[in-house]
């Protein structure tokens, strides 16, 4: 029995993480006929249908859940070659595809993908060609493990079951507030006080929300809840600055305002709230290699 080419298991695989041959081939630069016959030659090698297909699009059966796992092994290690080579034949470029939650890709990224390009140009390389995609922590997470980005950076106080991780950095929160807030006179706001207090958040799904949301679960308490949800830092910021409500931000994402004098920051009380800064991949330490190893260790020593 032959084994399937790459191509077979790219069409295959493309096909169920997006749910529909069309926007496989669109992905891939083929046809969607091209698609199908792959998909069909497929089925003839395990003697039984892989894919159910309706209007709506493709989904796996269950002997397709088997071979998607095992594809995906395939695939990451074939990307893994391909890495493997470009450095060996002395700098062949390949996009290098990042994610990053909103703090990080504003205020650490950009370090991080400057001292690798220093490094790469210090030992004579090619620097990595880089695609970014910013987004909040879940949505990274969920693009990492449907292959759509090689590496990303995350803020969740959680690691992320499946993937390879690595803390690289840890944070401080704090409680944003206007100048003339009462918060803005104490040394430091009580955890229990903010647990009360209807707050200004970012959306379910970002770092920001789900470093304070596990705090305030260890207190089994209820908390009311958000006085306005947001999707940006920028916009919490302002509405923070516009008196909306208090906030809890990233140290980072505040200190334009603190020095502007917009808003005053001060730390959760009585221990300081800090969540991890975490690069995540699919598969485990092995699978981290070339320019993504290199960038994750720079990340972790700055």
């Amino acid at each position: 029995m032959r084994s399937p080419d790459l191509i077979d298991l790219r069409c295959f695989e493309a096909a169920l993480r997006l749910g529909s041959l069309s926007a496989a081939a669109r992905e891939l630069g083929i046809t969607q006929q091209a698609v199908s016959a792959r998909l069909r030659g497929l089925e003839r090698l395990t003697g039984g249908p892989l894919v159910h297909r309706s209007p709506a699009g493709v989904t796996p059966t269950p002997d397709g859940d088997a071979l998607l796992a095992w594809a995906r092994e395939v695939l990451d290690a074939a990307a893994r070659l391909d890495e493997g080579i470009a450095s060996l034949a002395g700098g062949a470029r390949r996009t290098l595809r990042i994610g990053a939650s909103q703090t990080i890709a504003a205020h650490r990224l950009p370090g991080w993908l400057l001292e690798l390009r220093r490094a790469q140009l210090d030992r004579g390389s090619a620097p990595s060609d880089v695609a970014l995609r910013t987004a909040n922590s879940t949505e990274i997470v969920a693009a990492v493990r449907a292959g759509e980005l090689d590496l990303g950076f995350i803020e969740t106080p959680d690691t992320p079951d499946g993937l390879g991780s690595a803390v690289v950095g840890r944070d401080q929160m704090v409680v944003a507030v206007t100048p003339d807030h009462p918060w803005a006179s104490l040394p430091s706001v009580p955890l229990t006080e903010i647990a009360a207090t209807p707050l200004v958040t970012r959306e379910a799904g970002s770092g920001t929300r789900a470093a304070l949301d596990t705090a305030i679960a260890h207190l089994s308490v209820p908390a009311p809840p958000p006085a306005l949800v947001l999707a940006t830092e920028a916009a919490v910021r302002s509405a923070v600055a516009q008196g909306v409500a208090p906030a809890v931000l990233s140290e980072l994402t505040v200190r334009d305002d603190v020095r502007l004098g917009r808003i005053v920051a001060r730390p959760l009380g009585p221990v300081p709230l800090r969540r991890p800064f975490t690069a995540v991949w699919r598969g485990g330490p092995s699978d981290l290699s070339g320019a993504r190893r290199e960038l994750v260790a720079l990340a972790a020593r700055a």
